[in-house]
């Protein structure tokens, strides 16, 4: 049985193929939604950060699992989440453009790293008591 060559070739689409584009878009809304998620997660751990960083003593900022430890956590945890999904976005419409030979568009992976760099900030800022 001869092996098929349809798998590595690009297949040619009609203009207005719809189910093409409807995939891309629904790979775009999911990182965005993962983007709003990583968002919540970084600005909630921020915001737990500065909220306890004025109102407690001394005494229970040196705590091992204190509000810093859990406010970083959190950064941390939406920095990780939104940079896997980044990568998985990123492989699925790789696939796209091999697959159907269509061209990526950039705006959701651009929105994800400008998150992405407030997230490194917001974490410094907690690393270094600022």
């Amino acid at each position: 049985m001869p092996e098929s060559t349809a798998s590595h070739s690009p297949i040619l689409l009609a203009q207005g193929d719809l189910g093409v584009d409807r995939t891309y878009l629904a790979h775009e809304r999911t990182l965005m939604a993962w983007t709003r998620t990583a968002a919540s997660l970084i600005s909630f751990g921020f915001t737990i950060y500065k909220f306890f960083d004025g109102s407690l003593d001394i005494k229970h900022q040196r705590h091992p699992l204190g509000y810093v430890t859990f406010s970083a956590t959190m950064i941390s945890i939406g920095l990780v989440s939104l940079v896997m999904a980044t990568l998985q976005h990123r492989r699925d419409t790789k696939e796209l453009e091999v697959r159907y030979n269509i061209r990526p568009r950039y705006l959701t992976t651009v929105t994800a790293g400008l998150i992405g760099g407030l997230g490194i900030l917001g974490l410094l800022a907690v690393a270094f008591r600022q």
